[in-house]
């Protein structure tokens, strides 16, 4: 058969093909009701009903042309972050409502969709709420056909969940189906169709699938092929992290020749491991180099040890191999990254016993590392011991056969490294563990060696139920000035406080000193000749930071401080890490609420009377009712509490309880970021009750956060350090006032800290005076006894300033926290709280939360604007670009003093988050929280500032190191 008869024969049958579509295309038009098909138009129409017209380019750029499409936008970091927030809001109403009609059509029933709109079900969790009586008005004949569907609706949420998957991929595959043939686009098909059939029959090239190229570019094979394109990595697999990587995209075209590839040709590419993405930095070819045009550089950085996946698309089309699969591998052991596990500040041993300390060899990433056999994991580790209370105090490592030995060893299983030490006699050592040479992270800490009566003794007081073990002792000194003559006092130790009593006519005890059994409580050892020749035994100091230090000697100093650590390590797990910690901690709140049932308990609340309605609702509920598992509902609203509407509730409630607008909390200062803190001046209708109950919904949350899972639950509030101080029970002092309430600090606080005052004509008396918002003077209170007639040296500020926090931010409002502790430590015990410390806790009640990158780039100010600080600048996105919500917690933490971010995000901040240059080079970041203002000096190179930036935001938020 000739090539014209072909043609012929071709044209015909496509012509007849182009017929059947149209009339099936024109009867499905006919048959449907619905106007929300997915074309470009009502892509248009729907961006002009959510206020997003000015998009379309950017939609029809991003090739988004479907309704199915708008459903599911999502990464679009072009739209500023409000815009982009309301955009997904849009766009799951408009899922709903897809899923919801595309389950009418599965009953046929789809026609009476618009009727169901009108009655503003748009969700398939609508239809359980309809009621019967409207159904049937809107449904009449249909309506056995809509009970039967709405019987056959799950009622389990997973299954629901399912369902409304499954829905969604129907919408989905229909969506792509409708759109395969528009109007215009069969037109445009047939006639290339009929042209490449004819040119087929004449000249039997392939015909090429794609409809977006024109007859011309077919024939001459010169368009993009994603199958052509090639993918060139520079690094072996697998490789060690830490450093910056790029890989190569060559394009080609169908034809083989090299395609110069630009903006407008879709290419996407992805990388990620697990659910982490990487920040990239893609180069399309080379202004200078037109051999480089078909080429593109992807570069980025690697942090975290794993397999990642690369993905590479051009439009919808994988290039060839894609998606690749590249391994990163641990870096070299870094020692500020390397820690002992279960770490505590003192180790307590017994002679002649081998005591095994572990630790974890990590990169600079705190990848875990992973060594080669032919590598020795132990070289480079050394263990350096200096004993204490004695006059040679230095014991040389290589020479230890008479009062150490220690062993090194790695497990290979566990990747972890054996440090076993044994001691041959008592004592007090101090050990530092390096690597090269360098401290490891948390590689100093104290030893106490008991012998085997002693440590005997010691078991039997901790395991004891009877905890009132004595001591006797002498006291030295008191904060850093020795007595004239040593005082005799009596030392007791309880798995709550260590209690210093002197004995008045040897019968009649009086307490002296009490310190907490906590972390911030610590013993200092002291070498004899700081005795002053006192043969009474070793000598030691005990600080919690906030009393005066106190010098002690007795003869069972060992004793007593391995009694205190015993029953310190006891009451918070055995580590004095962080997580592990917050493990223990959620363990024993289970384990005391063992009895307690988590069972559902029915809650009916209103809205508009929220608190007062919570307060009543709950007004006799027991314990066991309180770790019972809310069911919330709104009086007036219909819905199931899947845990949505829970979680609701704690938001709102915790919205009302600690927000300073309410008045039951206050801020020292204007601005929406400001932390609160109890107020004794509220109105008249909060009461003591209030903060119980304020004390018992944060003890809820701890709960549920203790269960895990879907039931974890974060306060929302932004408490005062001062406060969360006083939780744990800590004695407030004046550098919470940094923090707490900026304007005073720098006002006074810093003024009086940095300055002679008398030298200073000025007239400060230990007292503080009281004023009403009118700025009338209420009253004048004494700071300490006789407060008014003692004025203020440069001598006696410090004990001025302390006096006043203790004042200002403890003792005026004591009765509020008393209240709020007391419904706390209903369901959980002060002892467990106690083992945090101030910046632990807030994570612990508020989480890490949820920080926008985005937003973050929305809003912030730059003090700066040289090459150098410009190019940090770029150093720090990237940087951050890769943070975990942790790190962007303790970046928070150290810049504006909170983890927390007010309820708007950055935007809220006041004033805002201010990166600034600091004049110096290669220290860490600083920071000022008065400010709100991160400070980054200039660095050599990106690795070096971002060790430096991680190295500040991990260490800096302990205590008050910052600037």
């Amino acid at each position: 058969m000739s090539a014209c008869s072909c043609a012929k024969v071709l044209w015909i049958i496509i012509f007849f093909i182009i017929c059947l579509v149209c009339i099936l295309k024109l009867y499905r038009y006919s048959r449907n009701d619905e106007p929300e098909n997915a074309t470009s138009l009502d892509v248009e129409l729907w961006l002009e009903q959510n206020a997003f017209s000015k998009y379309k380019n950017l939609f029809k750029n991003k090739g988004i042309s479907q309704l199915s499409q708008c459903g599911q936008v999502d990464n679009l970091p072009e739209l500023p972050a409000p815009d982009e927030q309301r955009l997904q809001k849009a766009a799951v109403l408009l899922q709903q409502r897809l899923v919801l009609r595309q389950w009418l059509v599965k009953y046929s029933i789809q026609h009476y969709y618009p009727r169901l709109l009108a009655l503003e079900v748009i969700s398939l969790e609508d239809v359980y709420w309809l009621e019967d009586s409207k159904a049937q008005q809107v449904f009449n004949k249909d309506f056995p056909q809509w009970s039967a569907a709405r019987q056959a609706l799950p009622i389990n949420k997973q299954h629901l969940d399912t369902l409304k998957a499954d829905l969604w991929s129907e919408v989905v595959k229909s969506s792509n189906h409708q759109d395969a043939w528009t109007w215009g686009g069969m037109l445009v098909v047939s006639v290339s169709i009929a042209g490449l059939v004819t040119l087929a029959a004449m000249t039997q090239p392939s015909l090429a699938p794609e409809a977006k190229h024109s007859l011309l570019q077919y024939v001459t094979g010169k368009y993009l092929m994603p199958s052509n394109c090639k993918v060139v990595f520079h690094w072996p697999d697998p490789y060690p992290v830490g450093q910056t990587v790029c890989f190569i995209i060559h394009f080609f075209q169908r034809n083989g020749q090299p395609y110069p590839i630009c903006d407008t040709d879709h290419l996407s590419i992805d990388v990620s491991e697990g659910t982490r993405k990487m920040a990239i930095i893609t180069e399309l070819g080379s202004p200078t180099d037109p051999n480089s045009a078909n080429m593109a550089k992807v570069k980025f950085m690697v942090r975290h040890a794993g397999e990642y996946i690369i993905t590479v698309m051009v439009g919808s089309q994988h290039v060839t191999g894609s998606p690749f699969t590249r391994s990163f591998t641990a870096g070299p052991v870094d020692a500020q990254r390397t820690a002992v596990l279960r770490y505590c500040s003192t180790v307590i041993c017994t002679a002649n016993v081998a005591h095994i300390i572990y630790v974890e060899p990590r990169d600079e990433y705190s990848n875990v590392c992973n060594f080669i056999s032919t590598e020795d994991p132990t070289q480079g580790f050394t263990v350096n011991i200096t004993q204490l209370g004695s006059r040679s105090p230095e014991v040389n490592p290589d020479n230890t056969g008479e009062q150490f030995m220690v062993n090194l060893e790695y497990d290979w299983q566990s990747l972890k490294l054996h440090f076993q030490i044994k001691f041959f006699y008592e004592g007090c050592y101090h050990a530092t563990i390096c690597y090269r040479n360098i401290e490891l992270h948390n590689g100093d800490f104290d030893i106490i060696v008991l012998n085997s009566i002693d440590a005997t003794l010691v078991h039997r007081n901790v395991a004891s139920k009877n905890h009132n073990v004595c001591y006797e002792a002498k006291l030295l000194g008191i904060n850093m000035e020795r007595l004239i003559k040593p005082k005799k006092i009596i030392c007791y130790v309880s798995p709550k406080q260590l209690i210093i009593k002197e004995m008045i006519l040897k019968f009649i005890p009086k307490r002296l000193y009490t310190f907490r059994l906590c972390p911030s409580t610590k013993f200092h050892f002291l070498s004899e000749n700081s005795t002053k020749g006192e043969n009474t035994g070793g000598s030691f100091l005990i600080d919690d930071g906030c009393q005066p230090k106190i010098e002690l000697t007795s003869k069972e100093r060992n004793v007593i401080a391995a009694t205190f650590t015993h029953f310190l390590l006891k009451n918070m797990g055995g580590s004095e890490t962080f997580r592990d910690k917050q493990d223990f901690f959620y363990h024993e709140v289970r384990k005391y609420h063992q009895k307690h049932y988590h069972e559902k308990l029915s809650m009916k609340v209103n809205r508009e009377k929220l608190l007062e309605s919570s307060i009543k609702a709950t007004k006799n509920y027991s314990v066991s009712d309180w770790c019972r598992n809310f069911e919330i509902t709104f009086q007036g609203e219909q819905g199931v509490d899947w845990g949505g509407v829970r979680r609701e509730w704690f938001e709102l409630i915790c919205s009302q309880l600690f927000d300073s607008r309410f008045g039951l909390f206050k801020s020292f200062y204007e601005g929406q970021q400001s932390l609160v803190h109890p107020t004794s001046h509220r109105p008249a209708h909060l009461k003591l009750r209030h903060f119980e109950f304020a004390g018992r919904i944060v003890a809820k949350c701890l709960y549920e956060s203790a269960l895990g899972g879907s039931y974890r639950q974060l306060v929302r509030a932004r408490f005062t350090r001062s406060f969360l101080a006083q939780v744990i029970g800590l004695r407030v002092h004046y550098k919470y006032f940094e923090q707490d309430d900026p304007d005073l600090y720098l006002t006074k606080i810093k003024y009086l800290c940095e300055n002679d005052i008398d030298n200073i004509d000025t007239e400060l008396y230990f007292v503080e005076e009281e004023y009403d918002t009118g700025g009338q003077l209420l009253k004048t209170v004494e700071l300490i006894p006789n407060g008014a007639k003692i004025k203020v040296t440069n001598i006696s500020k410090h004990r001025y300033l302390d006096a006043l926090a203790q004042f200002r931010l403890a003792t005026s409002v004591r009765d509020e926290v008393d209240a709020f502790l007391k419904g706390l430590n209903e369901l959980i015990p002060d002892n467990l709280l106690s083992i945090f410390d101030e910046n632990e806790l807030e994570l612990l009640l508020c989480g890490t939360g949820h920080y926008s990158i985005t937003d973050f780039k929305a809003n912030h100010v730059i003090n700066g604007n040289s090459v150098e600080f410009r190019r940090v600048v770029g150093w720090f996105w990237a940087t951050v670009s890769n943070f975990t919500q942790e790190e962007m917690a303790r970046l928070l933490q150290f810049t504006t003093g909170c983890s927390q971010l007010p309820p708007g995000g950055f935007k809220e901040l006041s004033p805002r988050f201010q990166i600034t240059a600091a004049p110096t080079f290669g220290n860490l970041p600083t920071a000022h929280t008065c400010f709100n203002q991160l400070c980054l000096p200039d660095y050599d190179s990106y690795e070096q500032f971002e060790k430096c930036l991680l190295l500040a935001i991990s260490e800096g938020t302990e205590g008050f190191g910052m600037v």
